[in-house]
């Protein structure tokens, strides 16, 4: 697993890259992939920052031998960063149907998630109203 220190020489690297770029699509694709490892980079920071508020084995260290809920949660934390990663490219459907489904599942209102996204993603974090 990467730290967020490496995340962030990632991000460095493409924000350097943007800078000497000539050519507009690389320019935004190095524009995109500095903002992915940026976002990588807060998430990881985030885990350390809340150790200790997260689940850990009995002995403290992760559990080498994953149960089915714990390779779901990694999946989830996994497939949730992708989202948010990808959030302002996503269809407006699609959009809409992830944001009302995350809050339906009752654990962060409306707000608290639109207000999540638009932190992590740097897009806007409600769905929009073109389709």
């Amino acid at each position: 697993m990467f730290t967020p220190e490496q995340f962030r020489a990632k991000a460095a690297e493409y924000a350097e890259r943007v800078k000497s770029s000539t050519v507009a699509d690389e320019t935004r694709e190095f524009q995109a992939l500095e903002k992915r490892f940026t976002a990588l980079a807060n998430n990881e920071q985030w885990l350390a920052d809340n150790y200790d508020r997260t689940v850990h084995g009995p002995d403290g260290r992760p559990s080498t031998d994953l149960t089915i809920a714990d390779d779901e949660d990694l999946m989830l934390r996994c497939l949730g960063a992708a989202v948010v990663m990808q959030w302002g490219r996503l269809p407006t459907k699609l959009q809409r149907e992830l944001f009302d489904n995350a809050t339906a599942v009752g654990e962060l209102s409306p707000r608290q998630l639109a207000v999540s996204l638009a932190s992590r993603s740097g897009a806007k974090a409600e769905p929009r109203s073109d389709g």
